[in-house]
């Protein structure tokens, strides 16, 4: 991809014919708020975006406006502001399927895994996946699992679980592979909820032992 524009704090690249990407490079504490600012500008022939861990992807109508337009008119996002973020407490019950197998993997005992996951706070990367599905960097490095060889067919809504570096809470009930560690009571995704999803991205995520 064609690098556009650079700047100490992002450069603009050629995502396609019909999209722009806007790369932050190292500097991802910056994604989730610029992508807040973006979703409020409601700019002509922005079709859609997609936030992910240090870039942006805006995806457009070519008939409306133009890689060289939007360039233009995003020179301003290098002064978007970064505020404090949100912080969401999920109470957690430690009763997962795959925590006794967790466990053994790591050679500890359950509740020092429990202790591992519930100690950091997290952050909102991006979402994806399925609607809601927060996927939340910050799992200490000790605890870091691979997923399910064969992923579940189906994983109850509200579980909470771990894949590798990340860990995250499954919507509403979905195929997926990740190690079930416990499960929520709360509702992390409604159509009827303004917004829809309980986190968004840059949002910091403690889990609190039940």
């Amino acid at each position: 991809m064609a690098c556009l524009q650079a700047s100490p704090n992002y450069q603009f690249r050629y995502g396609s014919d019909q999209s722009l990407l806007i790369d932050f490079g190292t500097t991802t504490g910056k994604v989730a708020q610029v992508a807040q600012w973006l979703g409020k500008q409601r700019i002509s022939g922005v079709v859609n975006l997609h936030p992910a861990y240090s870039s942006i992807l805006i995806v457009f109508d070519p008939c409306i406006t133009s890689h060289s337009a939007l360039e233009s008119l995003l020179q301003v996002i290098g002064e978007v502001a970064v505020t404090a973020p949100r912080l969401v407490t999920i109470p957690v019950h430690y009763d997962g399927p795959d925590l006794p197998d967790v466990a053994q993997w790591h050679a500890v005992s359950e509740q020092q895994i429990i202790d591992w996951h519930a100690a950091p706070t997290y952050e909102v990367s991006f979402l994806g996946f399925v609607p809601g599905f927060a996927y939340l960097t910050g799992l200490p490095l000790q605890l870091s699992t691979p997923r399910l060889e064969i992923p579940r067919k189906s994983v109850p809504g509200g579980s909470v679980g771990i894949a590798g570096n990340q860990t995250g809470v499954y919507p509403f009930a979905t195929p997926g592979g990740w190690r079930l560690l416990g499960r929520t009571p709360m509702t992390m995704f409604s159509p009827d909820r303004d917004p829809m999803s309980l986190l968004e991205p840059g949002d910091l995520v403690r889990f609190l032992p039940l």
